[in-house]
């Protein structure tokens, strides 16, 4: 009896498929085997896609303003930090009086009548070699650590990234130039082009006319607190990179995220998850 199930086409099928089965097992065990310890590729996950088309910085974002210290201590020995926070708080005042007023220059021209004032509020003799030193020190400011290689991963996400500044244009390719940085960005807009400053909101439109893209789809990152209140006022999702750890401005506006550095923006930027409402 045996024998002549062993000789029916449906037996020897049944064996056939046995063998392919017990073969099949055996390689997916040794497969798995192969595995063990090994971390398996995640699968890409759609919505972690970057959160926003472009990011527009402010240039103090990505160049560090102190960095004009050491060239204002050698000029005026004892002075440097004082001198350089009273020269930058009125470079910044200026621009506010002059769009009040008004009365337009560059913000190279701007930083240079800053730079007089400061130099007579504290009594120093500012000669003109002295005060040709000090400008050059604004077209050589040394990019924060994390700039190159958060533009980079941002520009490898297929993120467009742009400035957005106050800084003469001058100012912004010499930096740009001078750090070895310029083909990291799609633009360097400087506020000179309509001849506004931020935060005037026609400033801030210069980012969405220069990517022709909507307020939502551009990330602004700003460095003061007072230009996060800006971008935030005229529609910009906008994250304030405190990089010096200064009090919320208490103007009725917030920004969407605050960051000490780059490394908090990158992550709010690229991990595609629904912005925090406030």
């Amino acid at each position: 009896m045996n024998a002549g199930l062993r000789g029916r086409p449906g037996h020897r099928t049944s064996n056939v498929l046995r063998t392919h089965i017990i073969g099949l097992a055996a390689f997916i065990g040794l497969a798995a085997a192969s595995f063990v310890g090994q971390t398996l590729p995640r699968p890409v996950d759609a919505a972690a896609r970057p959160r926003f088309k472009a990011v527009a910085f402010d240039y103090l974002v990505l160049f560090d303003p102190n960095s004009v210290v050491p060239v204002v201590e050698q000029t005026f020995p004892g002075k440097g930090q004082e001198l350089t926070q009273l020269w930058r708080t009125r470079q910044f005042e200026y621009t506010w009086l002059r769009s009040i007023t008004g009365r337009y220059v560059d913000f190279f021209a701007v930083t240079e009548d800053a730079l007089v004032y400061a130099a007579n509020a504290m009594k120093l003799e500012l000669t003109l070699a002295r005060k040709q030193r000090l400008l050059n020190a604004y077209l050589h400011l040394t990019p924060w650590p994390d700039t190159a290689d958060t533009v980079r991963q941002l520009r490898s996400a297929g993120v467009r990234v742009i400035v957005l500044a106050n800084f003469s244009p001058k100012m912004l390719h010499a930096n740009a130039e001078n750090a070895g940085l310029t083909g990291l960005f799609d633009a360097l807009v400087s506020t000179d082009a309509n001849r506004t400053y931020k935060p005037d909101p026609r400033a801030y439109r210069l980012g969405m006319e220069r990517l022709r893209l909507a307020k939502h789809e551009i990330l602004f990152a700003a460095f003061g607190g007072w230009d996060a209140v800006g971008a935030k006022a005229f529609g910009y999702p906008t994250v304030w990179v405190n990089r010096f750890n200064q009090p919320l401005e208490q103007l009725g506006v917030r920004p969407d995220e605050t960051f000490t550095d780059l490394k908090g923006l990158l992550e709010f930027v690229l991990s595609g998850a629904p912005p925090r409402r406030r």
